[in-house]
């Protein structure tokens, strides 16, 4: 009879593991949950958003039910296959009593309607959350300090926790909890509602002033600010997600690949005058025309040219893969850290269909949206680091490429043009790349035909 208790349990219970869902990822942190205990879900429904070393991904649970429990709290790296929630697959049934029901944390507002899951296989389902009621909810003195900490990792502060969970992503909730904004005190001017980055960033204009007038935003700034914070001589910061990743990835790339970098200044007037003859071409409207472009489309040809750039030294069979594809990783600065997202296949791609990818690239960065999947595969890279004002860098090989191009700022200097001294847009290209595969005549051809392009743009015709 026992036994047919246990299993009637275990069948009652459903358990929700950890997936993989990078590459061979072995671990990944708890940003979010969506649901608490007593909330009925739905198959497919999103109830988390975990932090992988590659992305932020929101998980759908596979099955219909009502939360039993949560395993871990926000803020916890959890191992790939440990249970994070328990699903009670049949409530209601007579063996209500033989599982003990856990402390309930503090109740939360409804998940956001309308999110997409990422695994695939687990289809799309709106968000369905539903309350069911807790007996003795109101005698539960511990559920105070997990309600504070969830307040806390929302961005809301020890501020009480709003009746309706403002409509906001990751990265826009922890752009208002680093100024200090409350975003139940934010104008929403998203689409449905949503808070954007525009939003908070308005919020905070005039707070500085409004500060001593808003008693409830008080306790926000005063947090921050207390004399043991201003007292600190030093902060130690956790080592993880996606900062643990680049380390490890700069790490093993800088003593595996012998590196070289080479350097080149090169005038781009004519660049230049060919995106502003873009930006008002009929065929780029709706896409963001840059400077980037065109040095994309640069690199793309002068890959064409020399091939032997686009390859990869495998160490373990001691051969050198030739790629005869190019997914083109551009390098991202976000809120995240540094990712590099890459264009499948953008030597096959038109300058619009191009620009489109790139745009769509930067949007899902800084977006957060970023799937690991956009981040694998890529075969050479560029970093834009002119964007931050600088001549240009020595850039470190992304793990699995041979070559990386950094593009410096674009300046008016004077310049040697035609037998007389004018001012031109000058900028400085500098390119790593791995020396065991890529000998100095070769990367400098390659180099050497990126810079002669953008000096005459038409070889973008006559070179292709």
């Amino acid at each position: 009879m026992t036994t047919m208790t246990d299993t009637s349990n275990a069948a009652r219970f459903r358990e929700f593991k950890m997936p993989d869902v990078g590459e061979g990822l072995t671990e990944a942190e708890i940003l979010k949950w969506y649901v608490q205990p007593g909330d009925t879900v739905t198959d497919g429904q999103v109830v988390c958003e975990v932090e992988t070393a590659k992305a932020a991904v929101e998980l759908p649970i596979p099955f219909d039910g009502v939360v039993h429990e949560l395993r871990f709290p926000e803020g916890t790296t959890v191992d790939v296959g440990q249970v994070i929630i328990a699903v009670d697959v049949a409530p209601g049934s007579d063996s209500a009593a033989a599982e003990p029901e856990a402390p309930a944390p503090a109740p939360e507002a409804e998940a956001p309607k309308g999110r997409q899951p990422v695994l695939v296989g687990y289809g799309v389902a709106e968000s369905s959350t539903k309350r069911r009621a807790r007996k003795g909810a109101e005698t539960a003195p511990p559920a105070a300090a997990p309600a504070a900490v969830q307040a806390e990792l929302n961005g809301q502060g020890t501020a009480a926790i709003p009746e309706a969970r403002p409509l906001a992503k990751p990265p826009v909730r922890k752009l208002a909890k680093d100024l200090g904004i409350d975003l139940a005190t934010v104008t929403p001017t998203g689409v449905g509602g949503v808070i954007t980055r525009e939003d908070v960033h308005a919020a905070a204009t005039p707070e500085a002033p409004a500060a001593p007038s808003a008693p409830a935003v008080a306790p926000v700034v005063a947090e921050p600010e207390a004399p043991v914070q201003q007292g600190a001589r030093e902060t130690r910061i956790p080592v993880k997600g996606v900062r643990k990743a680049i380390a490890q990835a700069m790490v093993g790339s800088a003593f595996t690949a012998p590196h070289v970098t080479e350097f080149v200044t090169v005038d781009v007037t004519r660049t230049m005058k060919l995106v502003a003859e873009l930006k008002e071409d009929k065929d780029m409207a709706g896409v963001r025309v840059n400077p980037l472009l065109v040095i994309a489309k640069a690199l793309l040809v002068a890959i064409k040219r020399n091939p032997g750039v686009n390859a990869v030294w495998d160490e373990a069979n001691q051969e050198i893969v030739q790629k005869h594809y190019v997914n083109l990783g551009i390098a991202a600065a976000t809120p995240r850290g540094l990712i590099v997202p890459n264009i499948k296949d953008a030597h096959d791609r038109t300058l619009p269909q191009l620009a489109a990818s790139l745009g769509e690239l930067v949007a899902t960065a800084r977006d957060g949206r970023t799937s690991p999947a956009a981040m694998a595969g890529g075969t050479v890279t560029i970093t834009n680091v002119g964007v931050f004002g600088v001549d240009t860098g020595t850039p470190i090989l992304n793990p699995g490429e041979s070559a990386i191009l950094a593009v410096g700022a674009i300046k008016l200097q004077p310049w040697v043009h035609k037998g007389k001294v004018k001012p031109r847009q000058v900028t400085t290209l500098a390119l790593s790349f791995d020396h065991r595969l890529i000998d100095g005549e070769l990367g400098s051809k390659f180099l050497a035909d990126i810079a002669a392009i953008l000096e005459q743009p038409k070889r973008l015709i006559t070179w292709a």
